[in-house]
């Protein structure tokens, strides 16, 4: 009998669903360089983005959260997701300075997609707010609609990119 309630305990501890900790997101610093085009994050404005990969010490940093938006939806990943953040540019200081510490988690924000913006590499941005009227306010000055991560469709971050396009560059 003791044995069978042994067997029983390590069935059970067996099937017990490992539960995984999402990482804190990272304060952006001086050194911090962007995962496509390598340049350093702080000399280009606009919203940011950080994925962390499950056994990656440190997270890929994006220049534009467009950007970011395209490594997600691409199938040519080096390990699994384990957590997502963007510059929350509901507290930012200004467009200029996204802030380093903002951070919030991708999936609980609204995302201005559409609008006529130029994130910090020249391309059309995809802004992101943790407050949906600040979202709002952003749409009716520069346009664009207000969607979730996963609402985001591939044509705003995976087509060819229209550098003609007369961008503005927000306060």
């Amino acid at each position: 009998m003791k044995r069978l309630v042994l067997i029983a305990l390590i069935a059970l501890a067996a099937c017990k669903e490992e539960v995984a900790v999402a990482p804190d997101p990272v304060d952006l610093t001086p050194d911090a360089l962007s995962f496509f085009c390598q340049m350093n994050i702080a000399e280009h404005g606009g919203p940011k983005g950080q994925i962390h990969l499950e056994g990656y010490p440190a997270p890929l940093f994006f220049a534009q959260v467009r950007d970011m938006v395209a490594y997600l939806k691409s199938p040519e990943r080096d390990a699994d997701i384990t957590a997502i953040y963007v510059s929350d540019m509901s507290v930012a200081p200004n467009w200029q300075q996204p802030g380093v510490s903002n951070w919030i988690a991708a999936e609980v924000a609204t995302f201005v997609v559409g609008s006529n913006v130029a994130g910090g590499m020249g391309a059309r941005e995809v802004v992101p707010f943790s407050n949906p009227a600040d979202a709002a306010s952003f749409i009716d000055q520069y346009g664009g609609a207000a969607l979730t991560l996963s609402e985001i469709p591939d044509t705003e971050v995976l087509g060819p990119v229209d550098l003609g396009l007369l961008l503005e560059t927000p306060a």
